[in-house]
């Protein structure tokens, strides 16, 4: 399995982006996925979630703000994100989890494999 992050890049406070999150190797339809994201200095951090069946979850610091999306015909996720903050400046991964039970999990023991990453930087 692998998992390719993509769409990172340099944004004003306010501005918007769109993060997309490849995977080959296994059908994201029948995997829980999720966004996490590690700031400078900081421990990974969970920022949303997408369930087998389409569930999706957002934690309270974007909530409002980020949204994450499935693509099961071209096997990608994706977070969209607004009203960007600077404290969002992080490097945001993408995860896969292929274990068929349980709920979404929000720490990173719960994924399996990990894209390698891209780069949100939000300038004030």
């Amino acid at each position: 399995v692998q998992l390719q992050a993509s769409g990172g890049g340099l944004v004003q406070a306010g501005g918007s982006l769109t993060l997309s999150c490849a995977a080959s190797g296994r059908r994201v339809s029948i995997s829980k996925m999720a966004w996490f994201r590690r700031a400078p200095g900081k421990e990974r951090e969970f920022v949303a979630g997408v369930s087998r069946n389409g569930d999706t979850i957002v934690s309270d610091s974007v909530k409002g703000r980020f949204t994450i999306s499935r693509d099961n015909a071209k096997n990608m996720i994706g977070l969209q994100m607004i009203s960007l903050k600077p404290e969002d400046t992080a490097v945001y991964y993408c995860a896969l989890d292929i274990t068929a039970y349980g709920g979404i999990g929000n720490y990173p023991r719960a994924y399996e494999y990990w894209g390698q990453g891209t780069l949100v930087t939000v300038s004030s």
